[in-house]
């Protein structure tokens, strides 16, 4: 990777998300939690969530990723509050696809991954930017399993 690739891939836009993640603190009491962790380069996310109606109510999460990994998690955070699993599951498949297979980015309101767009190339890097978004997803069943058991 040249110099100049490094830059366009950590954009000033991305380095703004993953200084600012939102809800990047885990919950007292949550239905479900969910720790992710990329084995490639070592990146966690761990993600509680608590729901009501099939939507998330209340969203914490810690987040120990590279910079791609964060900005993703900081458009997931700032975009996950009443959100069900059929929204997050699709928003992980359509980023999955514009990673992959070069997909559209996924609909609003998670268009603001577009921002990694850059990361298409660098497949050693997709695995830290799902994190966030299948956590989420895992979370998400977890606490609809407990409140129908």
């Amino acid at each position: 990777m040249s110099d100049s690739d490094l830059i366009n891939l950590y954009s000033s836009r991305i380095l703004a998300l993953a200084a600012d993640i939102p809800l990047n603190n885990r919950l007292a009491a949550p239905q479900a939690s969910v720790k992710r962790r990329s084995p490639l380069c070592g990146s966690t996310v761990t993600v509680d969530v608590v729901t009501e109606n099939g939507r998330i109510t209340e969203f914490g999460q810690d987040v120990k990723a590279c910079a791609l990994g964060q900005a993703s998690a900081s458009v997931v955070g700032a975009n996950i509050i009443g959100r069900s699993l059929g929204e997050v599951e699709k928003a992980r498949d359509q980023l999955k696809s514009m990673l992959k297979e070069s997909g559209p980015v996924p609909d609003a309101p998670f268009d603001g991954l577009e921002v990694l767009l850059p990361a298409r190339d660098y497949k050693n890097r997709h695995a830290s930017i799902m994190l966030a978004l299948e956590a989420t997803a895992e979370a998400l069943a977890a606490a609809e399993q407990v409140k129908t058991a």
